[in-house]
């Protein structure tokens, strides 16, 4: 199964929700997320990158590490501030 993003390519070295992290991250650093846009559902995002649930789910904890994204509870994953992210 493939997702709706043809550029995304999880081949290689990396864990597929490595990659699928680091393909939400440049999607975040170009601006086609932008700050406090919220971030489509853990569900959803397995079915754009035509991945497992699990795998999302990594991928939002790992931008979630990174300081990219925020979560509240029963609200949603939001994109950080730019000042709040680590660098």
């Amino acid at each position: 199964m493939r997702g709706i993003h043809k550029d995304f390519d999880p081949k290689g070295r990396e864990y597929v929700y490595e990659a699928m992290a680091n393909h939400i991250a440049a999607r975040i650093e170009r601006g086609d997320l932008p700050p406090e846009s919220p971030l489509p559902s853990e569900r959803r995002l397995a079915d754009e990158y035509g991945v497992s649930l699990g795998s999302a789910r990594h991928a939002t904890r790992i931008l979630r590490y990174r300081g990219l994204v925020t979560t509240t509870r029963s609200k949603g994953t939001f994109v950080a501030e730019q000042s709040k992210r680590r660098r």
